[in-house]
C-alpha cells in the first residue's frame, strides 16, 4: 500500500522548537524557524541564502551577512552554541527528510501479555473515536486506528517517523493507562509495513487468534472501520488497509476450512465451565449469564447447544434478553435485572459474566457469603469471567468454595482441542 511521504512543515518546526528549548540551548535567543525559512522547506527552490540542499537533505544555514553581525555581537562561547544549534538542525533536518512515513502497529495481545495488563489498556469501542484523534495530535502521527478486544489492544497509525513514533504513541498508552512505559515495552510487538499489513491480515483471517480461526474477530475488524467513518485521524491509507484485511478475512473463510470446528472466546468458555464440573451434572447445572450482549447472547447459544434447557440471565434492560429469547424457542430464559445480580448469583453454580463495565462486578466481599453449592456439582462455584477490564476480581480466587477463570485461561481449551 502506497503511504504519502508528504512533509509536514508545522510538525518540523514543533521538532526543532523542541530541540531548541533544551537546557543546553536555553541562553540562545530564538529556536523557532521563520515564515520564510518553513515556505522553503515545502519550496526547495526558493530561499536559497537560508536553505540550499545538499545531497537529498535540507541544510539550515544563516545568512552570511546575519552570521557576521551575530559574530560581532557575541563572544566566542555563544558563537560555538550558535554553531552547535545550526548542526543540531542541520542533522534533524536531514534524517527527517529522508525518512518515508510508515505503517506500524504497537500491541499487545494474549500471546504476549496477561490480561491484569490488556484490561488497563483496553478502550471501549465509544472512546475510539476520542482515542485516534488524541493519538493523531501526536507530532509524528498522521493517521490512526484502535483494535481494542478481549485478547488484543492493537493501535495502528501511519507514522512520520518510525522511532519517534512509536515513542509517542508508547508513552500516550502509558499515559492513558498508568502502566510504566518499560513495562509496556516488555509486553509490547512493534511491525512495520509490509509486516504491519500481513498482521492485520492474520488477524482479520483468525490466524493470530487465540482460537484458531474463531469468527468473531473479522466483526471487529468491521467495527473498526465502521467506528472510524467521519473520524478526522482515520485517513485513506488506515481505512484502505482495514477494508483490505476484511476481504481477506472473508476469502480465508470461503475459500478453506479454518473455520471448520473452529471455536470462539464465548464457547470455549463454555467448554471450560463444562470440563471443570463432573460430566454428570452437566444437563442439571444451574447456569446464570451476566450480560447479553455480543460475547453473553454467544454463551446463551453454546450453552443451548450443550445440552442446557434452563438459564438465568441478568441484563440491565430486558429487550435484548426477550429477543434472544425469540431466537430460542424450546429453552426457558429468565430475564432479571442487574439488580438482582447478587440474589441470581447465589441460586448459581457456574456464573458466566461479560458486560462492559470498566469496574469489577464481584470481589471477595460479594462472594464469601454467598451459600455453598452441591457436591454433585463439585462443591464449587464457578465464575466464568471474559470480560476485558474483568468483571470479577482476582480476590475472588480467594473465596473457599469458589474458583474464578478469565480468558487467559482458555488457552486450557484450546490446548485440549
Amino acid at each position: 500500500m502506497a503511504i504519502s511521504s508528504t512533509f509536514s512543515g508545522a510538525k518540523l518546526e514543533r521538532l526543532l522548537i523542541n530541540s531548541c528549548s533544551s537546557p543546553s540551548a536555553s541562553s540562545l535567543r530564538a529556536c523557532s524557524l521563520s515564515h520564510q525559512q518553513m515556505k522553503a522547506f515545502s519550496k526547495p527552490n526558493r530561499g536559497r541564502k537560508a536553505l540550499a540542499q545538499r545531497t537529498g537533505g535540507v541544510r539550515c544555514e544563516v545568512a552570511q551577512s546575519d552570521a557576521i553581525n551575530e559574530g560581532d555581537k557575541m563572544d566566542p562561547s555563544k558563537a560555538s552554541a550558535l554553531s552547535a544549534l545550526e548542526q543540531l538542525k542541520t542533522s534533524a533536518a536531514d534524517r527527517y527528510t529522508k525518512e518515508r512515513s510508515s505503517i506500524v502497529v504497537i500491541g499487545l495481545s494474549v500471546h504476549t501479555a496477561p490480561v491484569e495488563m490488556r484490561e488497563k489498556l483496553a478502550i471501549p469501542e465509544a472512546e475510539w473515536p476520542r482515542a485516534i484523534a488524541e493519538l493523531c495530535g501526536l507530532n509524528h502521527i498522521e493517521e490512526a486506528a484502535v483494535l481494542s478486544t478481549c485478547n488484543r489492544m492493537e493501535i495502528y497509525v501511519v507514522a512520520l517517523s518510525q522511532h519517534r513514533g512509536v515513542k509517542e504513541v508508547t508513552e500516550w498508552m502509558s499515559k492513558t493507562s498508568g502502566i510504566p512505559v518499560s513495562e509496556i515495552c516488555e509486553h509490547r510487538f512493534l511491525l512495520y509495513n509490509k509486516d504491519a499489513t500481513q498482521h492485520i491480515f492474520e488477524v482479520s483471517a483468525g490466524l493470530d487468534s487465540l482460537v484458531l480461526g474463531e469468527g468473531q474477530i473479522l466483526a471487529q475488524v468491521k467495527q473498526v472501520v465502521k467506528v472510524g467513518q467521519g473520524v478526522v485521524g482515520f485517513g485513506r491509507n488506515i481505512s484502505g488497509l482495514f477494508k483490505h484485511a476484511i476481504t481477506v478475512g472473508k476469502r480465508v473463510r470461503t475459500e478453506t476450512n479454518i473455520a471448520a470446528g473452529a471455536v470462539s472466546v464465548s464457547s470455549a468458555a463454555v467448554e471450560l465451565a463444562l470440563m471443570k464440573l463432573p460430566e454428570s451434572s452437566h444437563a442439571t447445572a444451574r447456569m446464570l449469564v451476566i450480560g447479553a450482549g455480543k460475547m453473553g447472547k454467544l454463551v446463551i447459544k453454546h450453552l443451548v447447544a450443550k445440552g442446557c434447557t434452563k438459564m438465568v440471565v441478568v441484563n440491565r434492560s430486558e429487550e435484548k434478553v426477550a429477543a434472544i429469547h425469540e431466537e430460542m424457542q424450546g429453552v426457558e430464559i429468565i430475564y432479571r435485572p442487574l439488580t438482582d445480580m447478587l440474589a441470581c448469583s447465589a441460586e448459581a453454580d457456574v456464573v458466566f459474566t461479560s458486560t462492559a463495565s470498566e469496574t469489577p462486578l464481584f470481589l471477595k466481599e460479594h462472594v464469601k457469603d454467598l451459600p455453598p453449592v452441591s457436591s454433585e456439582v463439585g462443591g464449587l462455584r464457578l465464575f466464568v469471567d471474559i470480560s476485558v477490564p474483568r468483571n470479577v476480581g482476582s480476590c475472588v480466587s480467594d473465596v473457599e468454595g469458589a474458583r474464578l477463570y478469565n480468558v487467559d485461561d482458555l488457552k486450557e481449551v484450546v490446548a485440549a482441542n
